[in-house]
């Protein structure tokens, strides 16, 4: 059976990802093979690749943990799921123990969960992932109507979804990005407004546009030193939210503008969702209620092959995209 997998056998740039020919394993109790349609990629899968991830990668590693395809087998004590059904995998596993870059791929039964109704494999790798860390804005930053939130690196899926789930709130989402090209292609998604950090003093602008008030939440992926500027920006008592680390760079703890205003700092990963049982059931219906509405709407910014992953992770950290980046295997 003809069945391609990316692994990657040392640390590096996307040049590190080797498409090779493997057989199938079969699932194991507890355990499911689905034959992938189409795979989502999260940033968190170039900074595992190049060495930099909290659980540093045991070569030969598999790659990917977000993906939507068919059923194909499971093992033992696997109920509630048809063989020849469609399934969306959740990233709810430890990267690199499993790997959803393949033509079939085995998965934890666990990970599985039926795809949003309407939506193409496309599409419903789309979903689960970024929506389930945007409604950190609700878990963690309790947002509100009337509330102002600041999101940086909002053209990313997790940043449209944040804008998109502000909007159902009746909150006002300011977008967050580098210079002004995406600028028109923010306010089309929804953004109330677009702030480009580059071209401006960013806390001064957040103020003028909230009448002097400040964001009541920072949704922030990049931490780094910025942090110090985003803290600046907030009214008293808001809540900055620290879900990823794309700087690269320590961040530091923003004293006097968290002194003074009583600020709140907290870390975010969706994992503080599924992995509480009623959370997961509560916002995994807000995401379907919100796409069957049409408040949420998954964004795809761009299709790969899977013969060309190498060339998926290089676009894919170009920040050239506005929304989700898919691979597909057909």
């Amino acid at each position: 059976m003809d069945n391609r997998v990316v692994r990657i056998h040392r640390l590096g740039g996307p040049e590190v990802l080797s498409l090779e020919q493997a057989e199938p394993k079969e699932p194991a109790a507890g355990e499911a093979l689905v034959r992938i349609q189409a795979i989502g990629l999260n940033r968190s899968e170039t900074v595992y690749r190049s060495g930099k991830y909290l659980i540093p990668p045991k070569l030969p590693s598999l790659m990917g943990y977000e993906a939507c395809g068919i059923l194909e087998a499971v093992g033992a004590d696997v109920s509630g799921f048809t063989v020849g059904e469609p399934v969306c995998v959740l990233p709810n596993f430890r990267m690199g123990e499993y790997g959803v870059y393949a033509d079939r791929a085995v998965v934890p039964a666990s990970s599985l969960v039926a795809p949003p109704p309407g939506l193409g494999p496309v599409e419903a790798a789309s979903v689960w992932m970024q929506f389930f860390t945007a409604f950190g804005i609700v878990q963690a930053g309790h947002l509100a109507l009337g509330d102002f939130v600041l999101i940086p690196a909002a053209s990313s899926s997790v940043g449209l979804a944040a804008i998109q789930i502000a909007n159902w709130l009746g909150a006002e989402p300011i977008a967050l990005t580098r210079t002004s090209a995406k600028r028109a292609a923010l306010q089309a998604l929804g953004a109330r407004h677009v702030i480009a950090s580059s071209e401006c003093d960013v806390a001064a602008e957040v103020l003028r546009i909230t009448g002097g008030r400040g964001a009541k939440v920072v949704f922030d992926p990049v931490g780094g030193p910025f942090v110090e500027t985003l803290a600046k920006a907030m009214c008293d008592e808001g809540i900055l939210i620290v879900y990823g680390s794309l700087s690269g760079a320590a961040t530091p703890y923003p004293h006097w503008s968290a002194a003074l205003k009583g600020l709140s700092l907290r870390g975010w990963v969706a994992s503080q969702i599924w992995n509480h049982p009623q959370r997961f059931s509560h916002f995994r219906e807000l995401i379907l209620r919100g796409l069957a509405g049409g408040h949420l709407r998954p964004v795809v910014a761009k299709t790969f092959a899977l013969d060309d992953i190498v060339e998926a992770h290089r676009y894919l950290e170009s920040n050239q995209q506005v929304g989700k980046v898919i691979v597909t295997t057909g």
